[in-house]
């Protein structure tokens, strides 16, 4: 089998780039051929590689949702392993990836392929969760030095701005053939269990067909992150609404910006799918 070591040199505070080498001999040794290619994110990473058999990605759910997307424009469908080098990892995470970047490497190599689910918002995939409101964009706006110097302590520096800036989100909401109206000021839509390394959906499977929706509604910025915090420690404040489908349409006359795994999502109105055993995955 041959294939492609597609790593983030920016990712995991750059461990991965001294790794690199140690990898490569991991999967040869399983008969796995690997061609190292650091990730361009101006660049389809298959181009001149479409007969990859195997993509190996080195970074954090923002790497992995490129590198996913750009096999879907090409039309092609590798197994992908995913080696967790990213500040939360959260589809690592979900898959049962060990932290250790090596422990990792030796499980996709000596692994077995399932398929698993990802998410798709108007044409465009992500593989863990299309969010916004509070705190959600954190990680746009987060920039890879920061990560690399206090990691998740970043992303709570750049969010606590959110909850001074806090605003009612008005949504218009389809979902299990009903439609309600709201005030948000939270959205998310999971694959796997967890955002920012925060489990937000414990029960939620990366194979079960279905997105994990999360609604929180508007109120005072203390009420807001009260309510946060139970629901974190797992009670059931009413402000929250949680919800789990195949499907789910969401307009609003707000433009809001939108997040997919870290990076910028599309605008309002939104058609939201799970596109159930979509992905090929090697763990």
């Amino acid at each position: 089998m041959k294939g492609l070591l597609i790593y983030n040199v920016n990712a995991g505070k750059g461990h991965i780039a001294r790794r690199v080498e140690d990898i490569v001999a991991i999967f040869r040794e399983e008969g796995i051929e690997l061609r190292p290619k650091l990730i361009n994110f101006d660049v389809n990473p298959f181009e001149g590689d479409e007969e990859a058999e195997i993509a190996v990605i080195c970074g954090g759910d923002g790497t992995i949702n490129y590198v996913v997307n750009a096999m879907y424009d090409l039309g092609i469908s590798p197994e992908l392993g995913i080696i967790p080098a990213g500040t939360a990892n959260d589809f690592a995470n979900s898959l049962g990836m060990p932290r250790n970047i090596l422990k990792a490497a030796r499980q996709i190599a000596k692994g077995k392929t399932t398929k698993v689910d990802c998410g798709v918002v108007n044409g465009y995939r992500f593989v863990n969760v299309l969010s916004f409101g509070v705190l959600t964009t954190t990680s746009q706006r987060t920039t890879d030095k920061e990560k690399h110097i206090v990691g998740k302590l970043a992303y709570l520096r750049v969010g606590s701005r959110d909850l001074r800036t806090m605003h009612r989100i008005p949504l218009i909401i389809r979902i299990n053939g009903e439609q309600f109206s709201t005030d948000a000021v939270m959205f998310l839509a999971l694959n796997g269990k967890s955002a920012g390394h925060f489990t937000l959906a414990p029960s939620a499977s990366v194979e079960d067909g279905m997105l994990d929706v999360l609604v929180m509604e508007y109120s005072k910025p203390v009420r807001v992150f009260w309510n946060m915090l139970r629901y974190l420690v797992g009670n059931k404040p009413s402000a929250v609404r949680y919800m789990r489908s195949k499907r789910i349409e969401i307009l609003s006359e707000k433009h809001e910006r939108t997040d997919v795994d870290g990076q910028r999502g599309p605008d309002f109105p939104m058609l939201v799918e799970c596109d159930h055993n979509a992905l090929k995955v090697r763990r």
